[in-house]
């Protein structure tokens, strides 16, 4: 527990100072190739988020999830990539092939589907390699190009605006 907790605030302060001079780069391209990195601890509905993001015109095989979990909650998440907080060293380094691999893609957008700011999550977010980057407004503005105000649960509202916006950028 308190390995844990020294470890999320050495995070923190990992995440804060490379966030304090981090740009966003805009991008004009159109999104084909999809990331989504979600807190499996908090939303469990990952089939159902992938579904509602093919029905606005993403291939499914465009779509790349990477979720974060605790120990105790492997066994739902055998179909999707994952990592642990012990896959971050306390500098802010990933350990994991798995979390290298996703931050390394050039993903036309990332969808940082968590609403509870966390460091490892933060840090992965900051780390993608993703052109133009969503998530809700409860996090970090620094992170994210565009922020929706709405609920993790509430997946198919968060999805239908954050096309509704795409539609308007023209990045669809």
């Amino acid at each position: 527990m308190i390995y844990k907790i020294v470890k999320d605030f050495f995070l923190k302060r990992k995440v804060n100072s490379k966030l304090k001079n981090y740009q966003l780069q805009l991008s004009s391209n159109k999104i084909v190739k999809v990331g989504v990195l979600i807190d499996a601890n908090y939303f469990t509905n990952q089939e159902e988020l992938i579904e509602e993001i093919v029905k606005h015109g993403i291939l499914r095989e465009n779509i790349e999830i990477l979720s974060f979990v605790n120990k105790n909650r492997k066994t739902i998440l055998e179909k999707f990539d994952y990592f642990f907080r012990k896959d971050i060293s306390f500098g802010g380094l990933f350990k994991s092939e798995r979390v290298t691999d996703f931050t390394e893609q050039s993903f036309d957008m990332l969808i940082s589907y968590y609403d509870i700011q966390k460091p490892t999550l933060l840090l992965v977010t900051r780390s993608s390699r993703a052109k133009f980057k969503v998530g809700f407004q409860t996090i970090d503005k620094r992170v994210n190009h565009l922020v929706i105000n709405t609920f993790a649960e509430n997946y198919s509202e968060f999805i239908s605006e954050l096309f509704k916006y795409l539609k308007i950028l023209k990045k669809i």
